[in-house]
């Protein structure tokens, strides 16, 4: 099951987030300090904690301070209902659609997501999803190890009520017994919906798992003191990664206190030292020669307050370089903190939790090479779990995926006056155009523009959505050139961008920026004309430097597949994927009625199912190139023409 989408409202600083899109796996928040980022993540992590006590939003503390006496007022008299804290929509999964499938059969849930909203108050929220309760009853009813004359009944029940009793007075058989046991509680639950949701749906909804530089362990502990906050659920912050470090070292801190202090500890304190020391240095490039070692031992008068009676665990850095043993707590904080939170999740991972990560500023305390380390550990070893979390460096974000941003401002702390509440507090933005320089400036840091300047964006950077677009140009202009026709000038950088959510935050970042010169050429569908509007809108391009491939094929719609005939395209996909077709494509057995290619091969695939693999756009552009000299001959007239009028438009934009 995956989160698609939250809001939070009347929280803190924020009236109003707005709608926030959440990546599959990966969401980055990006704002300045007071932004109220962290707001934005706890928030969300008291909808469904790991720790049930935090799951609790309350007025008092919680609602923004300026109104908070007016709010309690009015709901107190009734002159509205308790705000509406938080709302989540999630899209389940194959298995959770099985889990329902399985007692109520595979239409009861006309899913596929639900949305769940949080109001003030201890454990205060409710579920909203849509069933068919009618097939959920014709499931229950087509039984074989019903009667055939209960079954006929159950089936000509009008409604649920009706259904619950005609199987209360039928005959007492095992299969009646278990149907009526089911009938029962749903019944109790109100209806099959409130009983999918709370019984089926809601216990394989993922808990919030929030991280932030408190969770940061110590490195040494009494055992015995650890077990007693363990024993009594009054676990430290710190408390968490320590005993998942413990854990992680394959060892029980339960065990470890009746342990003497043995060879055959010592070597299991040896094994466990080397089994930290291979996790951690293959994340850790800023020193390869540190060692983990453990000691376990009776506690002395001599050692900390807290720790003077029972078991001690001590956790250690051995550096080989120096030849020095310091104790954890000594380390550096971007260490103990890259070392807590790596000992916190790998034993998450090893329990096989269901949780989503919210990192509150991660890697705070490290310089730009460790966080690219960290980074580069979110990506491989995160990609089990969705993971949002907050940043103000440039060296946490990605480049390559800037899909994954969101940005968070709140407008009302740089304003000379009290702005109105639909302006004011903190707002989450999906695309860069309102966003303020303060905000966009990890965003700009991220990108680095001075580098990729002279290294691959140049003075004229053309940008496109992905790598067909660039293959498809390249072939066509070289060939263009070839027969005296005007190709594409080597002046154009092209840089695909992986898509046309990228294409805003590309062309904001970098259009702006003195020295360089940014055209589009894109792929166009009518959802797409806003973003289109939005790139001269903004007035970050005019008109010129927006330019779509369906200004050159006359089409309300186009791909770059588009400016190729049909059955010239068509070829290509026939040559790349033949073997993996159900049936050769052919014009006529695609919708005519269709403008665009490659919808309208999407449509026919949908009913002829390819033998083997998938559908995807670059391959064809591969197969083209691959060909080129073979193909070129049935390569038309009127697709050059296209090609070379979109290559003239776009050399007159050129900055000489």
């Amino acid at each position: 099951m995956k989160l698609k989408e939250y809001r939070v409202r009347e929280f803190r600083s924020i009236w109003d987030t707005g709608p926030i899109k959440v990546d599959d796996q990966t969401t980055c928040f990006v704002g300045k300090n007071e932004a109220g980022k962290t707001t934005v993540l706890t928030a969300l992590y008291r909808t469904n904690p790991i720790r049930p006590k935090d799951a609790v939003f309350d007025e008092t503390y919680d609602y923004p301070k300026r109104e908070v006496e007016d709010y309690l007022h009015a709901v107190e008299s009734g002159e509205r209902e308790k705000a509406v804290v938080v709302n989540c929509t999630y899209e389940l999964e194959q298995d959770d659609f099985d889990a329902i499938s399985e007692v109520f059969g595979p239409k009861a849930f006309t899913g596929p997501t639900f949305t769940r909203e949080c109001y003030y108050g201890n454990n205060s929220s409710k579920g909203f999803l849509t069933c068919d309760e009618a097939a959920a009853r014709k499931h229950l009813a087509d039984n074989s190890a019903l009667p055939d004359d209960l079954k006929t009944k159950l089936l000509e029940a009008s409604g649920w009520q009706a259904f619950a009793d005609t199987i209360n007075v039928a005959e007492a058989t095992e299969a009646v017994m278990a149907l009526k046991s089911l009938v029962d509680k749903v019944t109790k639950s109100g209806n099959i919906c409130s009983y999918i949701y709370h019984n089926l749906i809601w216990p394989r909804v993922p808990k919030f798992l929030y991280f932030d530089e408190y969770y940061q362990m110590e490195g040494q502990a009494n055992l015995n003191a650890l077990i007693a906050r363990e024993d009594s659920d009054q676990l430290l912050d710190s408390d968490y990664p320590l005993i998942g470090l413990i854990n992680l070292a394959r060892l029980d801190h339960r065990k470890l206190v009746a342990t003497n202090n043995t060879v055959e500890l010592k070597n299991k304190l040896q094994g466990a030292g080397n089994h930290l020391t291979q996790r951690i240095v293959k994340y850790w490039s800023q020193n390869k020669h540190i060692q983990m070692r453990f000691d376990v031992r009776d506690a002395k008068a001599g050692d900390p307050d807290g720790m003077q009676q029972g078991v001690n665990v001590w956790g250690e850095v051995y550096d080989s370089v120096h030849w020095a043993t310091t104790p954890l707590s000594n380390r550096s904080r971007g260490f103990v903190w890259f070392f807590s939170f790596l000992a916190w999740y790998e034993d998450i991972k090893r329990q096989k939790q269901n949780v989503i990560l919210l990192l509150d500023e991660p890697g705070l305390s490290l310089h730009g090479r460790a966080q690219a380390d960290l980074l580069r550990y979110f990506d491989s070893e995160l990609s089990g779990h969705q993971l949002l979390y907050t940043t103000h460096s440039p060296f946490m974000i990605d480049p390559t995926k800037f899909e994954r941003v969101r940005i968070v401002q709140d407008l009302g702390i740089d304003a000379l006056e009290a702005l109105p509440k639909e302006e004011d507090g903190t707002k989450v933005l999906a695309n860069v155009f309102d966003a303020t320089d303060d905000s966009l400036f990890p965003l700009q840091g991220a990108l680095g523009y001075e580098i990729q300047q002279t290294l691959f964006i140049g003075p004229n950077s053309l940008i496109v959505e992905g790598v067909a677009d660039m293959l498809y140009l390249r072939a066509m202009s070289a060939q263009m050139e070839r027969e005296g026709r005007e190709g594409l000038s080597e002046q154009w950088t092209i840089t695909p961008v992986g898509g046309s959510g990228k294409v805003p935050t590309f062309v904001a970042l970098l259009g702006s920026q003195k020295g360089i010169n940014v055209a589009t050429l894109l792929d166009i569908q009518n959802s797409d004309k806003q973003l289109i509007e939005d790139l001269y809108k903004k007035n970050l391009l005019n008109k010129k430097q927006v330019s779509t491939y369906a200004d050159f094929t006359g089409t309300a719609e186009a791909d770059v597949e588009d400016m190729f005939d049909r059955s010239f395209y068509l070829e290509l996909v026939n040559g790349e994927y033949g073997k993996q077709l159900a049936s050769r494509m052919t014009p006529s057995k695609l919708n005519q009625n269709v403008p665009r290619t490659l919808r309208a091969i999407d449509a026919w695939l949908a009913e002829n199912p390819m033998k083997s693999g998938s559908f995807g756009h670059y391959r064809p552009a591969r197969f083209f190139t691959e060909q080129l000299s073979t193909l070129w001959p049935k390569v038309s007239d009127e697709t050059k023409d296209r090609f070379e009028a979109a290559f003239k438009h776009l050399n007159g934009l050129l900055r000489r």
